[in-house]
């Protein structure tokens, strides 16, 4: 072991040891003089005096510390001391299952008001953001609670969210409400492809405005209602405006939905609208409204459950995340100062009105006798006989149809390929 001696003032700075013929003399300044006598031991330090020494236990795992303060409860009295009291065993044990949600094996038949509680500790931790954990930890709640997840889903304008949290968005079950405008998801995205699924067979009210959809893409969302009687069966409001490429064939497809109430093709690519418009009434009893529909003012459907927030949270993280984008900014600038092109495209957004929607007139339909649709606010109802005598004729062709129907069901090669996908 190694030191040195210090002295405790740079003015004294102690005896001086002197080695002459093999003995060792002391100098004493103060005298001026030189003593033969043999040094005394000097205290010594290692350290100095402002050394201090901190003993750490448990240092390796910083986070087992942070739990430990967790433990308590910090409050202020009137005074202003500092009061602290210990947390309940059930919060401690809430925290703790919530930061390992996703190793839980199942949840099926846990009491509802604690997992709600446990849901929410999760997602206060930002457990389901997590790219696989996250998802692991989703199905486990959907499996078990279903709506209560999540009832009703709005993902107006927000296609980089589905693209980025595509899985999770699959794994909820039993909605009533989706909302999918102005995504520009096509035909062949893989979510119109699980609309047609058993998990999303309670979906009510669904939302497809602007998103490039086609009559193909009709076909195969219509396919198992139309042969398998499963899918989409129980829809009650569609909307599809704003996609110019269905023509009267897609909307023959429609004609599946036999419990549909409000139906909106405005600002499609129709040929014929008239013979669209007495096809629908005749079909399914949809009449033309020439007043536009509250259904279709797209503010009755909201993010609504316990995962209103995680859907929040994913927003959020896809917004940071194109946050560096926003720095090239400057350099647009400069190139426009320099007179060069702009090679970044920004982003259209979708508007709730179309100008094409104004221009081809306002398609939308209702039914009614049906109190849960919402009426449009003036009705102009002219010829109560005619009304009466095309009910009628409404009735006799769908017997035909049934009659017809049941002696031999005629299907396309083109059907018959979707069923073979199912």
């Amino acid at each position: 072991m190694s030191y040195c001696l210090h002295s405790e003032s740079h003015l004294d700075t102690g005896p001086i040891y002197v080695r002459e013929n093999g003995k060792l003399h002391v100098v004493n300044r103060g005298a001026g003089g030189v003593q033969n006598v043999s040094p005394k031991a000097r205290p010594f330090s290692l350290f100095s005096r402002s050394f201090s020494v901190e003993l750490c236990m448990n240092r390796e795992d910083d986070r087992a510390r942070r739990q430990r303060t967790d433990h308590f409860i910090f409050t202020y009295t009137k005074e202003g001391n500092l009061r602290y009291s210990a947390k309940s065993l059930f919060s401690l044990v809430l925290g703790y299952i919530s930061d390992n949600v996703d190793h839980i094996d199942s949840l099926v038949g846990f009491p509802e008001q604690i997992a709600e509680k446990l849901f929410s500790a999760a997602e206060a931790r930002q457990k389901f953001t997590e790219p696989v954990t996250g998802l692991r930890a989703l199905q486990k709640f959907t499996e078990a609670y279903g709506s209560l997840v999540l009832c009703s889903l709005c993902l107006r304008n927000r296609y980089l969210v589905i693209s980025e949290k595509l899985e999770e968005i699959k794994s909820f079950r039993e909605l009533t409400c989706l909302d999918l405008s102005c995504c520009k998801l096509g035909d062949e995205h893989e979510l119109l492809e699980h609309l047609t699924k058993e998990a999303l067979s309670s979906v009510k009210r669904l939302l497809l405005k602007d998103n490039s959809l086609s009559d193909a893409g009709l076909r195969r969302m219509t396919a198992p209602v139309r042969v398998l009687k499963k899918g989409l069966e129980n829809l009650l409001v569609l909307d599809l405006s704003c996609n110019p490429k269905i023509t009267d064939v897609g909307i023959g497809y429609l004609l599946s939905f036999k419990k549909l109430n409000c139906l909106d093709i405005s600002g499609t690519g129709l040929k014929d609208v008239d013979a669209v418009i007495k096809r629908l009434q005749m079909q399914i009893g949809l009449v033309h409204s020439k007043v536009p529909l509250k259904e279709f003012d797209h503010s009755n459907c909201k993010t609504e459950g316990w995962a209103e927030q995680t859907v929040l949270q994913w927003e959020q993280a896809v917004m940071e995340a194109r946050k560096p984008q926003d720095n090239l900014r400057s350099r647009v600038t400069a190139l426009h100062f320099y007179g060069k092109t702009r090679r970044i495209e920004e982003v259209v957004k979708c508007t709730l009105v179309e100008p094409e929607t104004k221009a081809s007139g306002n398609l939308q339909f209702y039914k009614e006798n049906i109190q849960n649709c919402h009426l449009p606010s003036k009705k102009e109802v002219a010829g109560s006989h005619e009304l009466k005598n095309n009910k009628k004729r409404a009735l006799a062709e769908q017997e035909r149809e049934r009659t017809s129907k049941q002696k031999h069901l005629c299907l396309t090669v083109e059907d018959w390929d979707l069923l073979n996908t199912y």
